[in-house]
């Protein structure tokens, strides 16, 4: 072996490959590490090459089955296993990225690692630093630390690999990073990296402004990238790097040189960055040293900006640009006149005074421009302009109303279409799970395993093998049971049923897992898990009764009764849970043919579909909603009426409410499309746990307004909870939502504005979001929904006499009056009326005063 490590010196000889193996396996299990690396060391070659040829067996058979437990004590050792024995460096790359193996090492491991690399030619050290660098990704390159000390020690070429750059700018620090050999090659590129965000950008920041200072990187270089850079980003731009344009300190013929980029930076630049652009510009138009296209092209831009800090700067430096040249009053009317569309009060007013002041320098087109936007304004305000402008300007016609958008359901997957498809869907299954992945698995198994069961058997066989039972949930004495492990068991028990029957008889001396999945979850488990017995008895199930046949979960009667007759034909008992689900997910209305067709059904199955059909269905449970005080702080809990006589045991389970924390909330209201309330009841207690994740569970209020049935104070909450979620891209959800009940006519806006007083009242969410979705549903078409809830919550939101308005209360009032202006209301605002007559100008007496206005 050209490459071999260079043994130890040692006057014992080395024990033959076979113990040599053994001795290995014993450490790796042990978990040490550091005694494995000097065994190998010391090894000889023959002993290493037999180690080296068997570790990827072992690690492939032994990482399904071991517990988590003991295959973390093993994975160091075997990185050191693998980095001493294997001969190439393709190979010890390939070793060190193997995903069974540690993915994060600390800085113990990483030199232990390194102290083996180091035995190796340099030139073989550097082919490895740069292959372990060409498979590096991001967000997090791996073994970073490892590659980067090999170029380093060996001189060689440094990467040219984005991952690996990022993982340079991840460690720069002022101190250090002056005399890191690395610098020469990166130091220069440093803001042109594609993943820069994902670097510590105020530290990367501090080192640039110091490799400037010390003469370690061209100055005119590092302006010129910053600003390049903020153009490119655009709105994704970093606050960090207008810092950095900051901290530079630019001088005014450096800043000049750049003021039409300044001017490209506003109309989309974060605010930190369009603040940076808008000093250097006005700095520069002090001095007389910006143009009037330039100057004309910065006030458009800023006129168009929603953030009012950036409206009241710009307004700040037109009155004062105007001071210094009178010629520039058409201008910056023009910006004025598109702020008289902004719909903040305090803003319209401030830019009112501005114009009227500036009426007498007035040109043709500018006194044009004034009046014609005046006509937007509220009755007060355009007075004050059609006098200073020459009278005459009337209220404009409110604005049109969009039509309400329909949400369209997404259609439906297709059924799985051969046995080898459905093995690759099941080798898929993975997280986060998708219902509709579930459904098919699911169905493709009751079709495919009664179509062609040995053609089925032969293509799960290399699925299923190695079998270890953690991945079926057997942990030691405990059993961890999941959607996946469901899934997993209903397939290995038609795969390999005396594997399935062995797990099965251990299961009663177990201890399962608590969990808290809620009852509709554990539903979709039952339905996976009932398919264990007949798979296990040798007998099969050739129709799932409950996939649904439209994309909102619901399932067609006339589908349904032909699954029935298929069974009843097969001489085949219909699963309970399977039953029960098909049941839910029928619509609330039958046609008399398939109630007719249902009475001709002559198994148990069918007498209870006939039935239900007979009967139209379960009933709407009815739900209520309350606030409960615990040590934890406030909690939601809704409560269910007691079922109906006569309901199936797995339907009289979903009457059983839970609150936690789970991943599967947009499958419930799939499997209760024609029982909203009921599907809201149980995400009333979970979503609360979601309003600060990223984890799209919100999107449960969208399948769940696509459904039927009656919608009350569960279904309110939950849609307030979506509506008060941290992230304005999960909000979006619940404005989804409502959209969809306001073009169906079925907004339940008293239970809405009651919800949102209560929850908002008691801090569970903030109002300011409540209002962006309603504003939101506004711009939408829904003004007259909107209306409805904001009307209704007025008086419990409001402030009392001598009570501190609450957050959000004026934009609460400015929604409504963006909502009611569309809508053309009149209405008695008797709450809103006294907060109007307080004495004051803060923004919330202003609103207030507004709203009364165009509702009186």
């Amino acid at each position: 072996m050209a490459h071999a490590l260079v043994a130890h010196s040692s006057a014992h000889p080395s024990p033959p490959p076979a113990a040599a193996w053994e001795e290995t396996l014993t450490r790796v299990t042990s978990g040490d590490a550091t005694g494995l690396a000097a065994y190998l060391v010391a090894l000889d070659e023959p002993g290493r090459r037999k180690v080296a040829a068997e570790l990827p067996g072992y690690v492939t058979a032994t990482a399904r089955t071991a517990g988590w437990r003991e295959w973390a004590r093993q994975g160091r050792p075997l990185l050191v296993a693998g980095v001493a024995c294997m001969g190439g460096a393709s190979a010890v790359t390939a070793w060190l990225f193997r995903r069974e193996l540690p993915r994060w090492l600390d800085d113990d491991d990483v030199e232990l690692l390194l102290g083996l690399l180091r035995r190796r030619p340099a030139e073989w050290q550097a082919d490895v630093a740069h292959r372990l660098a060409a498979r590096m990704r991001l967000p997090e390159p791996r073994h970073w630390e490892i590659a980067a000390a090999l170029v380093r020690e060996t001189g060689a070429e440094p990467p040219d690999g984005e991952p690996f750059i990022v993982g340079w700018l991840r460690r720069v620090h002022p101190e250090t990073t002056g005399r890191d050999p690395l610098l020469a090659a990166y130091g220069p590129r440093i803001l042109e990296v594609d993943a820069l965000a994902q670097t510590p950008l105020w530290r990367v920041v501090e080192t640039v402004v110091h490799l400037a200072h010390e003469g370690l990187l061209d100055r005119a270089a590092v302006i010129d990238g910053v600003v390049r850079r903020l153009l490119r980003d655009g709105p994704a731009a970093r606050s960090e790097l207008a810092s950095l344009h900051d901290r530079l300190d630019l001088d005014l013929d450096e800043s000049a040189g750049y003021a039409r980029d300044y001017a490209a930076l506003l109309p989309a630049g974060p605010v930190a960055v369009a603040d940076v652009a808008l000093a250097q510009l006005r700095r520069l138009e002090e001095t007389g040293r910006l143009g009037e296209e330039l100057f004309a092209e910065a006030m458009a831009a800023l006129a168009f900006r929603p953030e009012k800090k950036l409206l009241r700067a710009a307004m700040s430096w037109a009155g004062d640009a105007v001071l210094r040249d009178a010629g520039r009053a058409d201008t910056v009317l023009g910006t004025l006149s598109t702020i008289f569309t902004q719909d903040t009060l305090a803003l319209q007013e401030r830019a009112v005074r501005l114009a009227v002041k500036l009426a007498p320098q007035a040109g043709p087109a500018g006194r044009q421009t004034i009046r014609q936007a005046a006509a937007e304004l509220p009755s007060e305000l355009r007075e004050q302009v059609s006098a200073a402008y020459g009278g005459g300007i009337a209220e404009a016609a409110p604005p049109a109303a969009p039509p309400l958008p329909v949400s369209e359901c997404p259609p439906l997957p297709p059924p799985i279409a051969s046995p080898e498809e459905l093995v690759v869907e099941l080798t898929a299954f993975r997280w986060p799970p998708g219902v509709w992945a579930f459904e098919r698995l699911l169905a493709g198994l009751a079709e495919w395993s009664h179509r062609d069961p040995e053609r089925l058997r032969q293509v799960l066989r290399p699925w299923w093998q190695p079998f270890g039972p953690g991945a079926y949930g057997h942990a030691g004495r405990e059993i961890h049971e999941s959607l996946f492990t469901a899934v997993s068991r209903a397939f290995l028990a038609f795969a390999a049923p005396e594997r399935s029957r062995k797990l099965t008889a251990q299961e009663p001396g177990m201890r399962r897992r608590p969990d808290a999945p809620g009852a509709p979850e554990l539903l979709y488990r039952r339905r996976a898990l009932e398919l264990v017995t007949p798979f296990e008895e040798g007998t099969c199930y050739p129709v799932l009764l409950a996939t649904p046949t439209a994309g909102t979960g619901h399932l067609d009667p006339s589908a349904l009764l032909g699954r029935l007759e298929r069974l009843e034909a097969a001489g085949v008992r219909a699963l309970p849970a399977d039953l029960a689900q098909a049941l839910l997910r029928l619509p609330r209305r039958f046609a008399a043919a398939d109630v007719e067709r249902a009475g001709r059904l002559t198994s148990e199955a069918g007498r209870t579909c006939a039935a239900w059909m007979r009967d139209g269905g379960m009933p709407d449970p009815e739900a209520s909603v309350t606030l409960r005080e615990t040590a934890y702080g406030v909690r939601l809990e809704a409560w269910l009426g007691a079922p109906g006589p006569g309901l199936p045991e797995e339907i009289r389970a979903l009457f059983e409410v839970q609150d936690g924390h789970t991943y599967s909330l947009t499958w419930w209201p799939l499997a209760l499309p024609a029982h909203r309330e009921l599907a809201a009841a149980h995400l009333v207690g979970y979503l609360p746990w979601s309003m600060d994740a990223n984890d799209r569970q919100t999107q449960a209020l969208t399948a769940l307004a696509r459904g039927d049935g009656t919608l009350g104070a569960a279904t309110a909450h939950a849609l307030v909870c979506g509506m008060g979620h941290v992230n304005p891209a999960e909000r979006a959800a619940a404005t989804d939502a409502f959209l969809t009940l306001a073009a169906r006519g079925e907004v339940p806006a008293a239970a809405l504005a009651d919800a949102v007083t209560a929850l908002v009242t008691a801090d569970l969410v903030k109002l300011n979001r409540v209002v962006s979705v309603l504003d939101d549903a506004t711009q939408a078409g829904a003004h007259e929904a909107v209306w409805e809830v904001i009307s209704g919550v007025l008086a419990g939101l409001l402030p009392k006499e001598g009570e501190r308005p609450r957050a959000g209360a004026a934009d609460l009032l400015a929604a409504g009056a963006r909502a009611a202006r569309i809508a053309g209301l009149r209405a008695e605002l008797p709450e809103v009326a006294a907060v109007a007559g307080r004495k004051g100008s803060s923004r919330l007496v202003q609103e207030a005063r507004r709203l009364i206005q165009l509702v009186g």
